[in-house]
């Protein structure tokens, strides 16, 4: 398996330390997670489930309006939407007006709202997760909420400033040229052995999961992808 200096060396004769540094994503500290009210993580959620499929500053410039209509995603509120105000939503020009995912809005209010109760805040449940839990974290994410599955819940979780790496195309490949695995690890297996060796160059090279996983991405040459 390739060493850490290996893959970050790669990396930094591509694009050059700084402009490498520059793409590491925000991560924020536990306290901010558990300081973070119950309704920017399920805006996070919803702007992430909207953004499926659909052009990403399409999503940003409809955001202030799609927080208006879905009332600041209070989430009692939001959770207490019924069959006909998922209709008005549905025919309302101040968001993307797909039926599904304004569905999927509302279950993934019930779901922040459930995790809210049982652990005094969504942003406690959240910090409880460490580095180490992040697979178990996604599969959390997946089976509790709504259209978290996949690479959706990492989305969510960068964009909240949880840390977290990404299994993106370029992550991948990074990792099957580093002999971590042999191919896209989409089973237990080498997901596991994928996620263990981004944990360990993390705690070798003092970065965040986040950190790490923008390194393995540029190191193929990748604008994007990390």
């Amino acid at each position: 398996m390739s060493t850490w200096n290996a893959v970050w060396e790669r990396a930094c004769e591509r694009h050059g330390e700084q402009a490498l540094r520059d793409h590491f994503p925000t991560v924020v500290d536990e306290g901010q997670l558990r300081a973070t009210a119950d309704d920017r993580f399920l805006s996070a959620m919803s702007m992430r489930v909207f953004a499926a499929g659909f052009r990403w500053r399409v999503i940003q410039a409809k955001w202030p309006s799609t927080e208006e209509a879905f009332h600041h995603f209070d989430v009692d509120t939001v959770a207490g939407l019924d069959f006909e105000d998922i209709e008005a939503l549905a025919q309302d020009p101040r968001i993307v007006r797909n039926r599904p995912k304004i569905i999927s809005t509302v279950k993934n209010a019930l779901f922040v709202q459930q995790v809210s109760r049982e652990n005094e805040g969504f942003g406690n449940w959240l910090a409880d997760w460490k580095p180490e839990q992040t697979l178990e974290l996604w599969a959390a994410l997946k089976a509790g909420g709504d259209r978290l599955g996949g690479d959706s819940g990492a989305w969510f979780l960068r964009l909240v400033g949880k840390d977290t790496f990404r299994f993106s195309g370029d992550v991948c490949q990074a990792l099957i040229d580093a002999g971590v695995v042999t191919r896209k690890p989409t089973g237990k297996r080498d997901q596991r052995k994928a996620a263990e060796a981004i944990d360990a160059w993390s705690k070798e090279s003092g970065l965040s999961l986040s950190a790490v996983s923008v390194v393995l991405a540029k190191s193929t040459g990748a604008i994007y992808g990390a």
